[in-house]
């Protein structure tokens, strides 16, 4: 082999959709190995900020202390400065105590029902000490007056709950609160190619047999031609019954299909902790952190100087 020889790849990425909540982009030359590593990174490593601590003051509720705390924890916040933020462990402001400015958020809720009509209590009841960390909020932009909350608890006419809580760093890896994604998944590109020789052998009726024998819509008869044509190619999903009916009608090789293995399609759908353009971008940043980590690791004091906390976490520290 020629010592010059490289493996190096340059991976090209191509945005089909991006919307605040979700992003379509094909990922190209490279190999399952990397599509994956992102998809995880993304799901369990990208940080973001959630609720960790409760401290409830009363709570006359029909829900106990401990279910309002978990409920807690899981309503999204907004997070685009938790790339910035200390993880609380290692926040020397506070001596790992994790409740400083610079490694968390104070949250206040106070509630009381005065009323006969059930009071809903909703994470817009939640009072935040930093206007950039607050819950995520679900309501309708195209209708200003709804305005939609997470419910927390329902209050009847007597009954309070007042709380403080304290929100911190954190990534999926340690508790899947802190998970940006929603869901991120990733399919090979299927290349379909149809034997349109075999193909014209068949009658009207065969062909609309074969084209329905697919669950999904991925081929079609072109109503003018009469022709069986590809509408959707990423509507396929391996399940090789076009093929198993191609076979059963005596026509094996009437289509072939292959999946691209240096061309994928991801789709991602962020819990709006952060915008999912910008967790695909924090992904991709840590990704790179972890790999230059790995380079470093037979010089550990080098890597802490480089890395910190990440540098440590990689040593399992």
């Amino acid at each position: 082999m020629d010592g010059g020889s490289t493996y190096q790849r340059f991976p090209k990425v191509k945005i089909r959709e991006m919307k605040d909540d979700i992003m379509k982009f094909e990922l190209r030359e490279t190999d399952a190995s990397v599509a994956n590593a992102l998809r995880r990174v993304m799901i369990s490593e990208v940080p973001t900020v959630a609720i960790d601590l409760v401290e409830i003051e009363v709570n006359s509720s029909v829900l106990n202390d401990e279910f309002i705390a978990h409920r807690l924890g899981l309503i999204p916040l907004t997070s685009d400065r938790a790339m910035s933020m200390r993880f609380s462990r290692d926040c020397d402001s506070c001596d790992g105590d994790g409740q400083c400015e610079f490694c968390s958020v104070e949250f206040h809720l106070r509630a009381k029902c005065l009323s006969d009509q059930t009071l809903d209590v909703t994470s817009k009841d939640l009072y935040s000490s930093d206007h950039t960390v607050v819950p995520v909020d679900f309501s309708d932009p195209n209708d200003p007056g709804e305005q939609r909350g997470i419910i927390i608890v329902k209050l009847r006419r007597g009954q309070e709950l007042r709380l403080r809580a304290i929100a911190r760093k954190g990534i999926g890896k340690d508790h899947a609160k802190w998970s940006p994604a929603a869901t991120v998944t990733f399919m090979y590109e299927p290349m379909i190619r149809i034997n349109e020789d075999l193909m014209e052998t068949l009658s009207l009726e065969e062909k609309r047999s074969w084209v329905e024998s697919s669950p999904t819509k991925v081929f079609d008869l072109d109503p003018i031609s009469q022709q069986v044509v590809v509408v959707d190619p990423e509507a396929y999903t391996y399940d090789d019954e076009v093929i198993k009916k191609a076979d059963a009608m005596g026509k094996s090789g009437l289509v072939e299909i292959e999946a691209k293995e240096d061309s994928f399609i991801f789709t991602v759908e962020s819990t709006g902790a952060v915008k999912a353009s910008q967790l695909v971008l924090n992904a991709i940043e840590i990704l790179k952190q972890k790999l230059d980590a790995v380079r470093l690791s037979d010089d550990t004091v080098e890597a802490d100087d480089q890395f910190g906390e990440l540098g440590a976490h990689m040593r399992g520290g």
